[in-house]
């Protein structure tokens, strides 16, 4: 039988905590705790088109997992992920929209509001 030990990376492992705190207070950040404890195999993968599909001009857009470069962007979005691909992180820039990390994205809007998450 597997035993399933979580994330071991260590970077993941304090942002999983720092998020700990934030669980009591939000549903949101509950959510994205659950997914960031997945292992990486099944963390979910999100490419440009699907952020340009869903996402609304000047929204935010949370990825717990990695952004991909395939389609085209058309929306200023500001994303945040765990990881971006070089290509997607230029794409999202060209369209005038930030590229954020979880942790900023935390420390900018601890109570989740108004964030979507993708995936």
């Amino acid at each position: 039988m597997v035993r399933r030990t979580g994330p071991t990376n260590n970077i993941v492992q304090e942002l999983i905590a720092e998020l700990q705190g934030k669980t009591v207070e939000s549903r949101f950040w509950k959510r994205i705790v659950k997914d960031l404890q997945k292992p990486t195999r099944e963390r979910r993968t999100v490419n440009i088109y699907k952020i340009d599909k869903f996402a609304r001009d000047g929204e935010t857009i949370i990825v717990p997992g990695k952004v991909l470069s395939v389609g085209t962007l058309n929306k200023k979005v500001d994303v945040a992920a765990m990881n971006f691909s070089d290509e997607a992180r230029n794409k999202i820039i060209s369209a005038q929209g930030k590229v954020l990390s979880i942790k900023e994205l935390l420390t900018q809007n601890p109570e989740g509001k108004n964030v979507r998450i993708l995936g």
